[in-house]
């Protein structure tokens, strides 16, 4: 079994490259990744994103799950208040 690779992060420009890069050749998934030393898996996601991006497939664009996490963290730090203000409030009955 070989070591697991450590995780690497891509700019949107590199992934929108890669991606460009694919639609452009008819080079297989595997044969691109295998050239740029990236995954297979991780090229079909990055594909996948950019057809949701311009609307040739259905799902959360780039914008979308963006904006999502931002209101998940939101919530998180809103019902944090929440708590702290009750916990606060029957302290100093």
């Amino acid at each position: 079994m070989s070591p697991r690779r450590p995780k690497r992060t891509f700019t949107p420009e590199y992934r929108a490259e890669v991606v460009a890069l694919y639609r452009t050749t008819d080079k297989s998934v595997a044969e691109i990744a295998r050239e740029l030393d990236l995954t297979p898996s991780a090229l079909k996601r990055w594909i996948t994103q950019a057809e949701v991006n311009v609307g040739e497939r259905a799902g959360l664009t780039t914008s979308e799950r963006e904006e999502l996490a931002y209101l998940r963290i939101l919530r998180e730090e809103r019902d944090i208040l929440k708590r702290a203000t009750a916990f606060f409030a029957r302290e100093t009955r």
